[in-house]
């Protein structure tokens, strides 16, 4: 039997904390509490050595039931697509025009924080679609 229990998933960014204050608005994530000592992330960040300043960030499920989600600083930008990505389901029990309708709004939704919308995306032999979309560094998601 495996032992893992929780599962956070990483993003290589530029910005740390500015794609993690984006997957806050989109998913209902909090930030969590800075460290035991410190009143603030600022102040926490602000002890870090200089080149260790604003490297990573991170937003947690209030809930706790959704995955713990990190975000790194790395040197390169993005040059090709994501092996991996996370579908944001909005459409969920919704068919036909008020599917598309649910979609539709979260998109403007997203688009209005600084997404990128893109295309439809179908998934041949499961019949389901997404809709395509970039965060605010182009990392791609699905908005299904």
């Amino acid at each position: 039997m495996a032992s893992i229990k929780q599962v956070q998933v990483t993003f290589d960014c530029a910005n740390p904390e500015r794609v993690a204050r984006f997957w806050c608005e989109v998913l209902g994530y909090v930030v969590p509490p800075p460290p035991e000592g410190f009143d603030s992330w600022d102040d926490f960040d602000r002890a870090l050595p200089p080149e260790r300043q604003g490297s990573a960030f991170a937003c947690i499920d209030p809930s706790g039931a959704g995955p713990r989600l990190f975000f790194q600083r790395v040197p390169e930008g993005k040059v090709v697509k994501n092996r991996v990505h996370l579908d944001v389901r909005v459409g969920t029990g919704l068919v036909g025009e008020e599917r598309v309708a649910a979609l539709e709004a979260e998109c403007a939704r997203l688009v209005a924080l600084g997404a990128v919308r893109g295309r439809l995306l179908r998934a041949d032999g499961f019949n389901e679609s997404c809709l395509g979309m970039q965060d605010v560094e182009g990392n791609e998601f699905c908005l299904d």
